[in-house]
């Protein structure tokens, strides 16, 4: 028995705009690019993604109390997916 799985992406703006990632608990923000980004989740670019835990936070200032908790579900060299979690 085959079960189909609807997976309907939201759809995506292009953004391309300055975006900081912070680590759980609010320290060591790092600059990423913010590429594009639905209801569901983003894109980002950042130097060093192999340094990234699993878990993190994105926003559009370098307040840690802004922007939203993520977790990472892909990495493509520079490239980042994550998707928002509650």
């Amino acid at each position: 028995m085959a079960f189909v799985i609807d997976k309907k992406r939201a759809a995506r703006k292009s953004v391309s705009q300055p975006g900081w990632i912070t680590l759980e608990g609010g320290f060591a923000a790092r600059q990423c690019v913010v590429h594009d980004m639905s209801a569901t989740g983003a894109k980002v670019t950042i130097e060093d993604p192999n340094s990234l835990p699993a878990k993190l936070r994105l926003a559009f200032s370098r307040d840690a109390r802004t922007g939203r908790p993520c977790e990472v579900v892909w990495r493509r060299g520079k490239s980042v997916g994550v998707k928002f979690v509650r």
